[in-house]
């Protein structure tokens, strides 16, 4: 085993412990989704050293590069002399700026455009009026193309014969290298006989004709490493990036002998085999890790007494280090750790306390006097709650009641005369969706409405303590309480209000509305079909488990104190997850130095 196989082995556990996960989109982290960081670096490294002909033993037997360019100068001679390939111009010669590093004996550095017979792109057949059809020529885009082939049975369009007869700029040969070079850039695959006949558009460069210099492999793995980085540099445009012809060109690459090329490639699948093995193992032990977590935690709430609570927590918090040691399993706690607050099982009931029943009596006397005083108008009496309407076994003297009837205003805003015209410089902040997320107001994109349209949109004010709720849209069920440390503001239609006639109330409410429970009821009572959607009188009729208040105000208090807590240990699990990518980076730099 050679130096650099010894580094990348030895360190196995530096390349799959630095992980970076990835979130999925309700705000979820899954294992299975996990991108890991180290072995992401380690592909990477392989594909460095491979083109820098550090991952197998040069052999001086070996046919210099220099005769393969030589063969290869011949046949692009002949070819032009038949009239099969127009004369090109020879590119400047590479200067020692343009040198990557320094080469092997042996080896060579030539510009792609000096080597190739041809770089060109395609054409959308429909640019010069033809269509796509069911059948006929195979039509690849760049969609098409995976892990350095054409995946023929993913293609869904085709052209006729005319049409590739006038798209012939564009037409695939049998051993072509495409490289893409709009959008996706650098996505490469090498056309086999079996691909054929094809044609492809102007995502895709088109390069023909490096078989004389290169083992076509070998020139995938240069192009899928540093080359492929260059040109990522490289590309330019707006939302669509794209790479021109001249710049690929441009493009230095390195020409090892035939027979090492061969050594190369044969030496960097088997290592990103190994690749394979240590990711995929890496994700099943992910996916293994995270379903155990949800099982056992849902012992949690599906304990039957506080005998029964009490044991399974602690069976859990025994092994409470080895089981969250990943964001997704403190995630998996966090919802928990909801679900048991608004159930009643964070903490201990206090027979001194006053019962739910005489708060809610005080609500209902507050809303009347309310409307007795012209502050709100008066509500249609909503339906009483049967008993199949109550999620679960509820505490001793806790309440079950509608969303309605504890709140003063329950309703969404909207959007301002004028929409998008009426948003000025400054002014009365314009809270929208993108704005209210579950930790707090992020105000980094905030708009603002003149105090005139303030005035005319009385009824979208907040006030600090209210509860603002996502109700339409991907953002859908993310709630937050409006700070005091904010003045008022409006909010659009896709932002609800929420004002409980309790003040203290609030903090309580809020965990409820984002706990499991009532994300069920936002996500499974929505309206529209559209766009996802809650309205009114779908919100107003939400069942909330209401403790008293003495009890709600130690609820929170418990969670917030545990919530602390495991934001303390993800704040761990990052910092040491950061020092792992680091060592990752640290021994990628130190190999190829």
């Amino acid at each position: 085993m050679n130096a650099i196989q010894q580094l990348l082995t030895e360190h196995i556990g530096i390349w799959s412990a630095a992980d970076t996960e990835k979130k999925s989109g309700r705000g979820r982290t899954s294992g299975n989704a996990a991108s890991v960081y180290g072995i992401k670096k380690l592909r990477e490294l392989i594909l460095e050293l491979a083109v820098r002909g550090k991952l197998v033993p040069q052999d001086a037997k070996d046919e210099p590069a220099s005769e393969l360019l030589k063969r290869n100068q011949a046949m692009k001679i002949n070819l032009g002399a038949e009239g099969k390939t127009k004369k090109g111009r020879l590119l400047p010669p590479i200067v020692e700026a343009d040198k990557p590093f320094d080469i092997h004996q042996g080896w060579c550095l030539e510009k792609l455009g000096n080597l190739a017979n041809l770089i060109t792109k395609g054409t959308t057949p429909t640019s010069i009026g033809f269509t796509y059809q069911n059948s006929g020529i195979s039509f690849v885009k760049v969609e098409n193309v995976r892990a350095g082939r054409i995946n023929i049975d993913s293609i869904d369009q085709y052209i006729s014969e005319e049409a590739d007869e006038a798209l012939a700029r564009s037409r695939l040969l049998s051993g072509d290298v495409l490289f893409s070079i709009a959008g996706t850039i650098g996505r490469t695959c090498i056309v086999y006989p079996d691909d054929v006949p094809a044609n492809t558009n102007q995502a895709f460069a088109i390069i023909r004709g490096t078989e004389t210099v290169f083992y076509q492999m070998f020139l995938l793995r240069q192009l899928d490493s540093f080359v492929s980085n260059k040109i990522k540099d490289r590309a330019r445009g707006g939302a669509m990036y794209n790479v021109s012809l001249s710049d690929l060109a441009e493009l230095v690459l390195l020409i090892p002998p035939l027979a090492e090329q061969h050594r190369i490639v044969a030496k960097v699948d088997e290592l990103m085999a190994l690749c394979d093995q240590l990711e995929t193992q890496h994700n099943n032990a992910a996916e293994a890790h995270e379903k155990l977590v949800s099982h056992l935690l849902g012992t949690l709430t599906q304990s039957q007494d506080a005998e029964d609570f009490s044991a399974n927590w602690q069976r859990i918090a025994a092994h409470f280090d080895t089981l969250f040691t990943t964001e997704a399993s403190i995630d998996v706690l966090k919802q928990t750790l909801l679900q048991l607050a608004v159930m009643g099982k964070l903490v201990p009931q206090d027979a001194k306390d006053e019962p739910a029943s005489e708060l809610l009596k005080r609500i209902k006397e507050g809303k009347a006097k309310l409307v007795a005083e012209g502050m709100i108008k008066k509500a249609k009496p909503l339906p009483s709650i049967v008993d199949e309407e109550i999620p679960y076994a509820l505490p001793k003297e806790w309440e079950c009641q509608r969303l309605g009837e504890l709140v003063s205003k329950l309703g969404s805003g909207s959007t301002p005369r004028g929409g998008q015209l009426a948003y000025v410089n400054g002014g009365i902040p314009f809270l929208r969706s993108q704005n209210v997320w579950n930790d707090g107001l992020r105000l980094d994109d905030i708009v603002y409405i003149s105090e005139e349209t303030h005035l005319n949109m009385d009824n979208t004010v907040v006030y600090p303590g209210d509860i603002l709720l996502n109700i339409t849209g991907a953002s859908l069920g993310r709630s937050t309480i409006y700070p005091d440390s904010c003045s008022e503001a409006n909010v659009n239609q896709h932002v609800t209000i929420i004002r409980p006639i309790e003040s203290e109330m609030t903090p309580y409410l809020l965990m409820c509305i984002q706990s499991p429970l009532i994300q069920r009821l936002v996500w499974g009572r929505q309206v529209g079909m559209a766009i996802e959607g809650l309205s009114k009188k779908v919100l107003e009729l939400f069942e909330m488990p209401i403790p008293a208040l003495n009890e709600q105000k130690r609820i929170v208090a418990k969670f917030n104190e545990l919530m602390a807590l495991c934001d303390q240990l993800k704040s761990r699990l990052t910092d040491a997850n950061q020092l792992q990518q680091k060592l990752a980076d640290v021994i990628t730099n130190q190999a190829v130095a």
